[in-house]
Parts: structure tokens; C-alpha cells; sequence
């Protein structure tokens, strides 16, 4: 399977945190990555991951490639950045179709599902950019937060806006 996407990802750019392991701009530790809206319920991202998250000598975690896959299937549902739906993973299913490269540019492609009130449907896949084949993918089931949980107000101490490249 592959998917049509340009070399460098287009659309929109969606808010990053401060200290989230994929997209926290300040999470010394974490994956940064600068997650793009292409069209309603499509997301894109790219990503060069270092030998430093690796399994294998020149294979990426696949702990770390199934972490990358459930955090875009769920962007693919986030919508505005002023009042974001964040959800978490009630279910992942996970295919490695082939070994995920260190050191090589990925392509990051998430879909949105079905969506009800409280649950979601997400997909996500992670595609070499060389040949555009598709490496790994995975299936969510989504849901709300809680209100009481998590308040939308606080969108400015967890740092959630859109930081300027």
C-alpha cells in the first residue's frame, strides 16, 4: 500500500506541548515532531529517527514506532487549536509490515475514523519517503477525555499553541 503525499508536509500546522514524548518542543528526550494538517481528518508529519531509538542496529523500537503510530492516529481527531478533542487510546492494533529505518526520512500519515460522541475510530501508518511503501500502520479506538480530568482551560500551562518553525 502506499500513499500520495509531497516531500515535505503541507497544511496547516497543529499546536505542539511542552513536554509530550512525541511533539513536546521542550521534552529533551522527546521525538518534536511538527504535525501538519493536510485536510479535515488527514494529519501529516515527517521524521528522521536517531540510532538512539533503536531495536536493532538500523531498526527503529518498535515500541517507539507503535508510541509515533498512536499518538497521529489521534491528532487526526484533535480539529482546532482552540478547542482541541483530546482523547486516549482504548485499543492499538499494530501491523509492522517491514522494519522501521533508523536514520532514513519517514513519512507519518493519520486518518480520522468514525467518530460518535465519546469514541473514535483512528488510523495511522508510517511510510518510507524514498519508495513511498508503507512500513507500519495501526488501528485506535478512541475516547474523550473526561472533563473532569483534563480542563481545556489550562491549553496555556501544558504550552498547547502553535510554535512558530
Amino acid at each position: 500500500m502506499t500513499d500520495n503525499f509531497s516531500q515535505a508536509p503541507s497544511g496547516d500546522l497543529q499546536p505542539n506541548s511542552k513536554m509530550c514524548f512525541i511533539c513536546g518542543l521542550e521534552n529533551p528526550v522527546g521525538l518534536k515532531l511538527r504535525i501538519y494538517t493536510r485536510e479535515p481528518g488527514v494529519i501529516e508529519t515527517t521524521y528522521t529517527a536517531p540510532e538512539h531509538f533503536q531495536g536493532y542496529p538500523g531498526v527503529l523500537h518498535g515500541g517507539i514506532v507503535a508510541t509515533i503510530l498512536d499518538e497521529i492516529s489521534g491528532r487526526a481527531h484533535m480539529g482546532p487549536a482552540d478547542s482541541p478533542r483530546f482523547m486516549f487510546t482504548a485499543k492499538l492494533e499494530v501491523k509492522y509490515r517491514k522494519n522501521v529505518p533508523t536514520g532514513k526520512p519517514l513519512r507519518i500519515v493519520g486518518r480520522a475514523g468514525k467518530s460518535k460522541a465519546r469514541t473514535a475510530e483512528g488510523w495511522a501508518g508510517i511510510y518510507d519517503v524514498a519508495n513511498g511503501e508503507l512500513l507500519a500502520e495501526a488501528n485506535t479506538l478512541l475516547v474523550n477525555i473526561p472533563d473532569e480530568t483534563f480542563n481545556n482551560a489550562n491549553l496555556e500551562e501544558i504550552g498547547w499553541k502553535v510554535y512558530p518553525d
